[in-house]
């Protein structure tokens, strides 16, 4: 399969930020389209063709957040050029059609170049869980191993993440307020390829990664949903030549 590059990385993700490295997030900035968007697309609707179990899974309680997400990123998209929308269908920069009916996770994932991540707090929970995503560029997880467990859980393979970041991410998700959106970035590990998920027992937090003339960055953003009070987590994926 052939790789799939950006000519770049945004300004604002070039400079290191101390961990969890959070920001306010502009909504007029959130959805980006990049150099990449034709191809990165048509990789997205492969996978989704191929690999759906793979790339998807949503609970029962996810249905209204997955929803009003889907709305929300309809309405962004109706404010940036090279999309257009008529009636029930969204044309899009790359010339595709994309209809709006239909499972609603599988119309992000042909829409957008972000995967999305559906974060709730179950009641008497301690912690977020993951109970929705269209995630198609996985950077060394696997969908099917986080579905539906807390954060902690989700980042069980990770040393950093120790119980002191744990609490700062949870206090964070707590605090995130309607309207007041935030952003932050990494710098990954993972191979040049876009789908690249893999298996906590073959997880090590410190591999390099055996090719050396490429960044791998994911652009985050957290959002939460005034309706439903899920936390929306958008991963926009760049991998540029070095």
């Amino acid at each position: 399969m052939s790789l799939i590059f950006q000519s770049n990385l945004p300004i604002d993700m070039t400079r290191e930020r101390a961990l969890p490295g959070v920001q306010p997030l502009d909504m007029s900035d959130w959805l980006h389209v990049d150099d990449a968007y034709g191809a990165q697309m048509a990789e997205r609707m492969r996978l989704m063709e191929c690999r759906l179990d793979d790339v998807r899974a949503q609970c029962v309680d996810a249905r209204e957040p997955v929803r009003e997400a889907l709305a929300l990123i309809v309405e962004q998209l109706g404010t940036m050029n090279g999309f257009q929308r008529s009636g029930d269908h969204m044309l899009c920069p790359d010339g595709r059609r994309v209809s709006l009916i239909g499972e609603p996770l599988c119309v992000i994932g042909a829409l957008i170049q972000e995967d999305v991540c559906i974060l709730q707090k179950p009641v008497g929970a301690e912690e977020h869980s993951l109970s929705a995503a269209i995630l198609c560029f996985p950077a060394n997880w696997t969908l099917a191993e986080k579905f539906a467990h807390p954060m902690g859980r989700i980042h069980q393979p990770v040393d950093s993440y120790d119980s002191n970041m744990q609490r700062r991410v949870q206090r964070l998700c707590d605090g995130l307020q309607v309207g007041r959106p935030l952003w932050r970035f990494n710098h990954g590990h993972a191979g040049p390829e876009l789908f690249a998920p893999r298996a906590e027992r073959d997880f090590d937090e410190g591999e390099a990664s055996a090719v050396r003339n490429f960044l791998r960055a994911e652009r985050q953003s957290l959002i939460r949903l005034p309706q439903s009070g899920a936390i929306l987590f958008s991963i926009h994926t760049y991998i540029v030549r070095q």
